[in-house]
């Protein structure tokens, strides 16, 4: 009679154990899921905003048509994206042309000092600061979700209950980690 009720115990125990670590992960999926989410949002702001800018651009920079067709074409693989992997990518090759869009803009005095795309390029600059935050919220999400999810006794029933793979961090990028290297723009008066 008391080996069964040790073992019930134990049962008890472990079930416990069990369903807590189940439902953490859950919540951990959870809050990725949400925080990927967010991204969404600020990667929607700012495809909602480059027609504008290229539209500005267009009007001083016409013969420049391959580098404001090569935004519009970042901008269309962006916004068709679904999954995490397939938006780092778009979102990176997004990035990359833009840059070369403000490179393009520096040719043009006039342009520059134009409000409607000092306006746009401050918006821009705000949704990026944005940008890197849900980021940075959502790689923790990710990396809390994948420490769980590899810990002990998750582990042992993680990829039972369909947890049975990491999630992916949203990287930056070669591109962007190599501008973010190079030395920081300097600011004349």
């Amino acid at each position: 009679m008391i080996t069964w009720i040790v073992i019930g115990v134990i049962v008890v125990v472990l079930l416990f154990v069990v369903v807590g670590a189940y439902n953490r992960l859950v919540a951990l999926d959870q809050r990725a899921d949400q925080s990927f989410a967010d991204i969404d949002v600020q990667l929607k702001q700012r495809q909602d905003l480059i027609p504008n800018l290229v539209e500005t651009v267009k009007g001083y920079a016409t013969h420049e048509r391959a580098t404001l067709d090569a935004v519009t074409q970042a901008r269309a693989a962006a916004a068709g994206a679904s999954s995490v992997d397939d938006k780092v990518q778009a979102e990176n090759m997004l990035t990359a042309s833009l840059g070369r869009l403000f490179a393009v803009a520096e040719a043009y005095p006039d342009l520059k000092a134009n409000t409607n795309f000092q306006q746009l390029q401050t918006e821009l600059s705000d949704i990026e600061n944005k940008l890197a935050a849900a980021r940075r919220f959502f790689n923790n999400a990710v990396s809390e979700f994948n420490a769980v999810r590899r810990q002990f006794p998750t582990v042992l029933f993680a990829g039972l209950v369909g947890f049975g793979s990491d999630k992916p961090f949203f990287d930056v990028g070669e591109s962007e980690r190599a501008a973010m290297s190079a030395a920081p723009p300097q600011v004349q008066f």
